[in-house]
C-alpha cells in the first residue's frame, strides 16, 4: 500500500494530528527505528475478514426447522408438566416456622406427596422429549433414575423468590428456607438454596429451562447405559438447540449458554449429596419411604449394583415405571 503527503511532506505528527496524513506518520515511524518489516499491508482485509466471520456468527444464531420444532416440543413438554410461579396460587403454613429441627412429620407427610406427584410429572416430560422412548426399556429407566433428582431441582429452583427467601411446590405450597429444611431436606436445604441463587442472574425462561432438564435427562455419560452412543446423538441436537436460543435471547451475552451449562455439574453434585439424605431419611420417618421416591431418588452411587442384582421380575416391576 502507498501513502501520499498532500502537502510539503513535513506535516507535524503528534497525538492529534497523526491520522491526518499517513505518509508523514510512517516516515515518523521510520525515523524513530521502525522497521520496514512492521508496515501491515492487510489492515482492512483483515478487517473486512472479521466483519465477514461477525456477520456468519450472527447468522448461525437462527434456528433450522428441525431444531425448531424440538424447541417447540420441549416448551409445551415442560409447561404442561412443571407450572410457573406466575400461574400458581400461593398459600403457606407456620408449621416448624420458626427454628430447625430434625423432620416435622407434618411437613413431610405434604412433601412426600407432592414429591411423589412431581416424579411422575418427570416422567410424562421425560417421555416427551423427542426419541427418549426410542431407547431401550432399560435405558430410559437408567437415565430416569440419574436425571430425576437434577430436573426435581433444577424445578424447584426456577420458583425461588429470593426476597423472601421461600420456594414453592406445583399446588401452591411455599416454604422458607427452615420449613423446606424441616420438610425432610435436612443438611440438602443449603445447597439447593445457593444453586437456586445462583441461576437466578441466568433469567432463563421455560424454554431454556426445559431444554437444560432435557439435557440432564439425555447424557450419555451415566452409568450401564446400553446404547450411550444412541443417547449421545439424541443429546446433540438439544445442546446445538439450547445454544442458538441462548444466543439468539440474548445476543450481547454469549457465554449464557456455556453457563447454563455448567449448572448441570453443580445438578449432578446436589443430587449426589440428595442421594444420600434419601438413605439418612429413611432412619428419620417412622414408616417406609414412599415406594415411587425410593425407586426413583435411590442412591446414586450403589445404582450399578442396585441394577445388577435385579431379577427379571424386577425389572418388569421397574418397566410398570414408564406407564404412570
Amino acid at each position: 500500500m502507498v501513502y501520499t503527503c498532500h502537502r510539503d511532506r513535513n506535516c507535524i505528527i503528534n497525538k492529534i494530528t497523526r491520522n491526518r496524513c499517513q505518509y508523514c506518520r510512517l516516515q515518523r515511524c521510520f525515523a524513530v527505528g521502525m522497521s520496514k518489516k512492521s508496515v501491515r499491508n492487510d489492515r482492512n482485509r483483515r478487517k473486512g475478514k472479521k466483519e465477514a466471520v461477525k456477520m456468519t456468527i450472527m447468522e448461525t444464531y437462527e434456528l433450522t426447522a428441525e431444531l425448531g420444532l424440538i424447541v417447540e416440543k420441549i416448551c409445551r413438554a415442560h409447561r404442561e408438566t412443571f407450572p410457573s410461579l406466575c400461574q400458581l396460587g400461593k398459600y403457606t403454613t407456620n408449621s416448624s416456622s420458626d427454628h430447625r429441627i430434625q423432620l416435622d412429620l407434618g411437613l413431610w407427610d405434604k412433601f412426600s406427596e407432592l414429591a411423589t406427584k412431581c416424579i411422575i410429572k418427570v416422567v410424562e416430560f421425560a417421555k416427551r422429549v423427542p426419541g427418549f422412548t426410542g431407547l431401550t426399556i432399560a435405558d430410559q429407566i437408567t437415565l430416569l433414575k440419574a436425571a430425576c433428582l437434577d430436573i426435581l431441582i433444577l424445578r424447584i429452583c426456577t420458583r425461588y423468590t429470593p426476597d423472601q427467601d421461600t420456594m414453592t411446590f406445583s399446588d401452591g405450597l411455599t416454604l422458607t428456607r427452615t420449613q423446606i429444611h424441616n420438610a425432610g431436606f435436612g443438611p440438602l436445604t443449603d445447597h439447593v438454596f445457593t444453586f437456586a441463587g445462583q441461576l437466578l442472574p441466568l433469567e432463563m425462561d421455560d424454554t431454556e429451562s426445559g431444554l437444560l432438564s432435557a439435557i440432564c435427562l439425555v447424557s450419555g455419560d451415566r452409568q450401564d447405559l446400553e446404547e450411550p452412543s444412541k443417547v449421545e446423538v439424541l443429546q446433540e441436537p438439544l445442546l446445538e438447540a439450547l445454544k442458538i436460543y441462548s444466543r439468539k435471547r440474548r445476543p450481547s451475552m454469549p457465554l449464557m449458554f456455556p453457563k447454563a451449562l455448567m449448572k448441570i455439574t453443580d445438578l449432578r453434585s446436589i443430587s449426589t449429596k440428595g442421594a444420600e439424605r434419601v438413605v439418612t431419611l429413611k432412619m428419620e420417618i417412622p414408616g417406609s419411604m414412599p415406594p415411587l421416591i425410593e425407586e426413583m431418588l435411590e442412591d446414586l452411587q450403589d445404582l450399578e449394583k442396585h441394577q445388577k442384582k435385579h431379577s427379571e421380575e424386577s425389572r418388569a416391576e421397574e418397566n410398570n415405571l414408564l406407564t404412570v
